[in-house]
């Protein structure tokens, strides 16, 4: 009889956001799969839990997850940890997944911490449709490319962010996605948790930023029109970005069709037939 693996969430700062039922999976199972075996040992400790870990990261789980799911297979109770918050979520644990549910083997999500949405709830930004985009890439030209991608999207953007990186970023969104609100969340949690709430064009950083962060965007000023496309031309959503944020028609326009949701050629014959009329 196959065992269970549980994909259990862990405090993201403060050690009391753990659940009752987090700590009796933990102290019933038979091996604790960590992102680092060193910090999950604190959480442990602190807990007085004593139960074998094993590591389980992004360099070692394509071998690690065959390894963790024979020991399902022949019965153990694994859990699975991330360092903070809830594992797959940008960290590791897809492929354990996975292979699990292709041998069928249960899956047991035991919720709790997210960093996704403690900045969310608290951000004071539309939160009726998001979109989570994990980290941005390190690389400007990649991580510009993915803000433009993503800007023309009218609804709350969020994304985690290294303190190394979050000022760069910030200077890419402005040129980029124009005046819309945001909001930084930093050490959530943890005695120094801070919000800074503001517009993208004038919001300020201190010095030296550091922790963990969560970048929140709000939706775009045309965000409106591309709710409710019906009761605007197409031609006047893309005059309004090129006029708002200084595109060419063509950027424009392709923004204008994924936020609509259809092909670009589509939306300009649309266009054409609007000005046809």
């Amino acid at each position: 009889m196959s065992g269970t693996l549980y994909i259990v969430a862990t405090p993201i700062g403060n050690l009391e956001d753990i659940t009752v039922r987090a700590l009796r999976v933990l102290k019933e199972a038979d091996l604790i799969a960590c992102e680092d075996t060193r910090h999950t040992r604190k959480l442990l400790s602190h807990y007085q839990i004593s139960r074998p870990t094993i590591s389980y990261h992004e360099h070692n789980e394509h071998g690690r997850a065959s390894e963790l799911v024979a020991r399902l297979e022949a019965g153990a109770r694994v859990a699975l940890v991330s360092d903070a918050g809830t594992p797959l979520v940008s960290d590791p644990g897809l492929r354990l997944v996975r292979e699990a549910i292709e041998r069928g083997i249960p899956v047991v999500p035991i919720p709790g911490a997210s960093a996704l949405t403690a900045a969310i709830t608290a951000s004071g930004l539309p939160t009726d449709q998001f979109i989570f985009a994990g980290f941005l890439p390190p690389k400007r030209t990649a991580r510009r490319a993915r803000l433009a991608e993503l800007g023309v999207l009218p609804m709350t953007i969020v994304f985690y962010e290294a303190p190394h990186r979050i000022k760069q970023t910030l200077a890419d969104a402005r040129e980029l996605l124009g005046e819309r609100p945001v909001v930084i969340a930093r050490e959530m949690t943890k005695i120094h948790e801070e919000f800074i709430r503001g517009n993208l064009i004038g919001v300020e950083l201190p010095e030296a930023t550091r922790g963990e962060i969560v970048l929140l965007f709000g939706p775009p000023a045309a965000a409106n029109a591309s709710r409710a496309p019906a009761n605007r031309s197409v031609r006047e959503d893309v005059e309004e970005l090129m006029r708002a944020e200084s595109l060419d028609q063509k950027t424009a326009l392709k923004r204008v069709a994924r936020a609509r949701g259809v092909g670009k050629r589509e939306a300009y014959r649309q266009m054409l037939d609007e000005r046809d009329e």
